[in-house]
């Protein structure tokens, strides 16, 4: 039997001050997928943010517990380094960053070591070609000017890069064609 990835227990978690999470019960194994559906403002992308440390979001009771660790009270880039990863509903824009130069800076902090610039290369290449992607897209700024799609693609490849333990989608077919939503789900299964 696979080891428990992640355990949530009783979180309860608010927005300002409005309870938004009552109570929700999580067990997640190494190797398994998870749906959650639910109407609009049922708690699906909060509970997202809240396991991946958001501090818009407070933590008002419960545990969450990811590989065998209280991660409860931990930041996000400790969260994202221990192997969490969120895809956002709605990517931000961000001018003067390039995805490469996020993408090297964020590999550097998850690994806390230099980068070789060769192997990073051949990884971002062949996440770029599963993805469909030239490679001239790396050196835009991240998401600005980006389609729907591509910003949907642009997460998709962090993911591949990153290597994530566990990845949370919030969204991810939100605005593609059906073309796109293939390659990013080839990108997920990847």
């Amino acid at each position: 039997m696979r080891e428990e990835l992640l355990q949530i227990h009783q979180i309860h978690a608010n927005i300002e001050e409005k309870e938004i999470l009552h109570g929700v019960d999580l067990h997640i194994r190494a190797g398994e997928t998870h749906v959650l559906m639910g109407p609009n403002g049922a708690g699906k992308s909060t509970l997202g943010h809240v396991l991946m440390g958001n501090p818009r979001y407070q933590v008002t009771g419960g545990s969450i517990v990811f590989e065998g660790k209280d991660i409860t009270e931990e930041s996000a880039d400790k969260r994202a380094k221990e192997g969490l990863f969120l895809s956002f509903q709605e990517p931000l824009e961000v001018a003067g960053l390039s995805l490469e130069g996020f993408l090297r800076s964020a590999l550097r902090q998850q690994s806390g070591k230099p980068l070789r610039v060769w192997e990073f290369h051949k990884e971002m290449k062949k996440a770029l070609e599963i993805l469909q992607l030239d490679e001239s897209y790396a050196q835009r700024d991240l998401n600005v000017g980006f389609s729907g799609g591509e910003k949907k693609k642009a997460e998709i490849l962090q993911m591949l890069l990153l290597k994530p333990k566990l990845a949370i989608l919030d969204e991810t077919d939100s605005g593609l064609d059906v073309d796109a939503v293939r390659l990013v789900s080839e990108g997920v299964q990847e």
